[in-house]
């Protein structure tokens, strides 16, 4: 069972709540993006995983391919598998590829072996690896909630823009990240500036995380800001970083502004 996990960029990201739980309420619109990961889950005599590509840290049991399938096979008595996986997509870089991988785990398992799971209950395995790892389910804009497990379709194309994202060489914690934040309620209301003409979102949606983050890596701020300088239509910071993305509606513009980075791009045109 071959399959291709996309990432995601996050379009404006409030921390609105510190729960009881230790977790955060968020808003923020998560769009998928044409840039992936390679999976494959095949029967086999022994229970492993392969990794390749760029390097995943932390041992193999944290990894979150592994997790998904311990998840299932502790409720569905699932036969070994080899998993192979390729990874394209930075960790740690605020493009949910991790989440996306646990989550395509869980759909190829219950193709691969006929488990025949209804969406609700694959939604439920998702939540409990991890708060983004829900919306992998669809490809397609959702706009989510509570700990980023609550969603809700929205309609949004981004179709015609070409996307430029900036790996620089900066790891972002998610603990790191959320030390410096202080939840309060947004200033605008989400659902309505994504209905704005996107030349207008510059001044209204915002990434919670950027003010804090931007104080302790600079050059995280400068890259947006060059981003802007450069004639991107919006850019901002995917999660919490460290992935910063620019939107573009020329494409020899878009190629000439990756061409001046130092750090590894990607440049995808969305559909």
């Amino acid at each position: 069972m071959l399959c291709f996990p996309h990432a995601k960029i996050n379009l404006g990201l409030y921390v609105t709540d510190k729960r009881s739980d230790g977790f955060h309420t968020i808003q923020t619109l998560f769009y998928p993006i044409p840039y992936h990961d390679i999976l494959e889950i095949v029967p086999s005599n022994k229970s492993t995983i392969y990794l390749s590509g760029k390097t995943i840290e932390g041992p193999t049991d944290n990894n979150l391919c592994w997790k998904a399938y311990r998840l299932l096979q502790n409720d569905c008595a699932l036969p070994p598998v080899a998993i192979y996986l390729h990874k394209l997509i930075p960790s740690g870089a605020g493009l949910g590829g991790g989440s996306s991988n646990a989550t395509h785990t869980l759909l190829s398992l219950n193709r691969l072996f006929e488990l025949n799971l209804p969406t609700g209950q694959l939604l439920a395995y998702a939540a409990q690896l991890g708060s983004d790892c829900a919306f992998f389910t669809q490809a397609q804009p959702m706009l989510a909630e509570g700990r980023g497990e609550l969603l809700r379709p929205v309609e949004i194309s981004l179709a015609g823009y070409y996307l430029l994202l900036v790996f620089p060489n900066v790891h972002i914690s998610t603990a790191e990240a959320y030390a410096g934040i202080s939840p309060k309620t947004p200033q605008h209301v989400l659902e309505k500036t994504i209905s704005l003409p996107i030349k207008e979102w510059r001044h209204q949606l915002s990434n919670d995380f950027e003010k804090h983050i931007f104080k302790q890596y600079p050059l995280l701020g400068n890259i947006k800001a060059s981003l802007y300088n450069k004639g991107a239509v919006y850019a901002a910071m995917s999660g919490s970083g460290s992935t910063i993305f620019g939107l573009f509606t020329d494409k020899f513009l878009c190629n000439e502004t990756a061409a001046s980075f130092s750090f590894s791009t990607y440049i995808a045109k969305l559909k």
